[in-house]
């Protein structure tokens, strides 16, 4: 089985090329990426836990589902896939704004990707995929600003570099 590829961007979007994606983490080289954020009609954002077997970020806590786009895949067409294969449903995804960051791991790897955050509604249990994520919950935004201030190190790196802006978007975004 070949390695997935990513797609290599500029800081405008434009791709430049492919690479495996093990490498881009390696080499921390800036990629396109998505990160999905599903909350309920409480307005709870729908958690994963990541897989233990993870070669990165391992058992943290982090949004709805998150991955890289293949080549010729909207950033929807991606996230609504991506969502499939991790939580088992699918559901309208409205993409709400990107932004650049860049990450290293206590592995070696770096995460340097233009993250697509999208947003989608869903109001029942996932069936989740058991090589991808090894728990769920549904939780507040005020929980989760709260939790993230006293055990940050159970969060992943982009879902606190995101939440901190995403959360303003949720208050514009309320079924």
């Amino acid at each position: 089985m070949t390695e997935e590829k990513v797609i290599l961007v500029n800081e405008q979007d434009e791709p430049i090329g492919l690479m495996e994606k093990l490498e881009a983490h390696e080499k921390a080289v800036l990629h396109r990426a998505f990160s999905v954020f599903i909350l309920n009609d409480k307005n709870e954002v729908m958690l994963q836990q990541r897989a233990h077997h993870k070669y990165h970020s391992p058992l943290l806590w982090t949004n709805t589902c998150c991955s890289h786009q293949r080549e010729g895949e909207t950033n929807t067409e991606a996230g609504t896939r991506r969502l499939q294969e991790e939580m088992g449903f699918t559901t309208e995804l409205k993409e709400l704004f990107h932004f650049i960051y860049k990450a290293p791991f206590d592995n070696g790897l770096t995460e340097h990707e233009l993250d697509h955050v999208m947003i989608g509604y869903f109001n029942q249990e996932p069936k989740i995929n058991t090589d991808e994520v090894e728990n769920w919950k549904w939780m507040s935004i005020e929980a989760i600003k709260d939790d993230i201030q006293t055990q940050s190190e159970i969060y992943t790196v982009w879902f606190k570099i995101i939440f901190d802006e995403f959360y303003h978007y949720l208050e514009e975004h309320k079924l």
